[in-house]
C-alpha cells in the first residue's frame, strides 16, 4: 500500500511550539470548556484515561463524567514524532485534542488509539475543522495574485466535518458521530490575528510550504483584503473558528447493532397509517 502524501512537517509544528513566549492559548481553553460539557454526559466510569493535547504540563490531571472525577495521564500532541508517546495497556477512554488537524494519516492514527483502546472503550477527539480561517485563507489569496500573480499554501488544509464520521468508521471504530461547533472570533485588526496565530505556535505547518518568509508587501496586501471583505461596522474584521468533535467507540459485542436490511418486524405503512383512497 501506497503511503499517504506528507503535508504537515511535525519537526516544524515542534520548532513553532517551542518558540513561543507564552502558553496561553485560547483555543485550548475553548475546547477543554466543550470536553467537560461532553464527557460530563457520559454516565460510566473511567478507571484509565489518557489525554492528548498541545502543552501536556498545562492540561487537567482530573476529568469528570456524570459518574465522577476520572483520573487521565498527559501526553503532550507535540513531541516532534507522528505518533504521541502514549503509556502501555488498555484503556477506557482516550482523549485527543487539537492535533489530528495536523496529522498525515489520520485513519491510520485514529486505528493507532483505537488499538490503546479496551473493548468498549471511547475515544473523543476535537480538531480544526475545514472552515476555520477561511477568511484568512481568502486574503492571502488574493494578496498573492496581486503581489505575485500566483498562490502560495499559506493555510494549512483542514477536514470537512462531513468526512469526520467515515474517518472513524475507516478506522474501525463502532457508533460514529461526528459534530460542529462554529465560533466567530473579533480582532482589532488581521495583524492582531496573524500576530495570535504565531504566537499559538500555529505558523505554516506545511510540509510543501514557501521557503522565503512573506514578504511585508504581501503581508500588507493580504490584511488590506481581509479588511475589505471581512470587516464589521466598527472595523474589527471577523475569524471563523471551527471545531470538529468526534466520538467512536472500540467495537464490543454488548454494543447495539444495526438491523439487516429486511428485517423489521413493522411496516412504514402500518407506522404512517394506510393512505386514503384518493377523492
Amino acid at each position: 500500500m501506497s503511503s499517504p502524501p506528507k503535508l504537515f512537517d511535525a519537526a516544524q509544528i515542534h520548532r513553532n511550539l517551542s518558540r513561543r513566549k507564552s502558553r496561553d492559548n485560547f483555543m485550548r481553553d475553548l475546547v477543554l470548556d466543550d470536553l467537560a460539557d461532553r464527557l460530563g454526559a457520559y454516565k460510566r466510569d473511567f478507571s484509565r484515561a489518557i489525554l492528548i493535547g498541545p502543552d501536556a504540563e498545562t492540561l487537567p490531571e482530573r476529568l469528570y463524567s456524570a459518574n465522577g472525577p476520572i483520573i487521565a495521564q498527559r501526553v503532550d500532541a507535540f513531541d516532534n514524532t507522528d505518533f504521541p508517546a502514549l503509556p502501555d495497556g488498555e484503556h477506557d477512554l482516550v482523549v485527543s485534542l487539537l492535533h489530528l488537524q495536523t496529522v498525515n494519516d489520520v485513519p491510520g492514527h485514529l486505528a493507532r488509539l483505537r488499538q490503546r483502546l479496551r473493548p468498549d472503550g471511547l475515544l473523543l477527539a476535537a480538531f480544526i475543522g475545514g472552515e476555520s480561517l477561511t477568511e484568512l485563507r481568502e486574503a492571502f489569496l488574493a494578496a498573492d495574485l496581486a503581489v505575485s500573480g500566483g498562490a502560495s499554501a499559506r493555510v494549512a488544509p483542514m477536514a470537512q466535518v462531513r468526512d469526520a464520521g467515515g474517518l472513524l468508521q475507516r478506522a474501525g471504530f463502532a457508533l460514529p458521530v461526528a459534530d460542529v461547533e462554529t465560533h466567530c472570533v473579533r480582532y482589532a485588526n488581521p495583524v492582531a490575528l496573524m500576530a495570535e496565530l504565531k504566537a499559538l505556535g500555529a505558523s505554516n505547518p506545511l510540509w510543501d510550504r514557501p521557503k522565503r518568509f512573506a514578504t511585508r508587501t504581501l503581508l500588507v496586501a493580504a490584511a488590506n483584503a481581509y479588511a475589505e471583505r471581512d470587516s464589521d461596522a466598527d472595523g474589527r474584521i471577523r475569524a471563523t473558528l471551527e471545531i470538529v468533535w468526534l466520538a467512536g467507540w472500540a467495537p464490543h459485542e454488548s454494543q447495539q447493532k444495526p438491523l439487516r436490511p429486511g428485517s423489521a418486524k413493522v411496516s412504514m405503512s402500518d407506522v404512517l397509517g394506510k393512505p386514503q383512497g384518493r377523492r
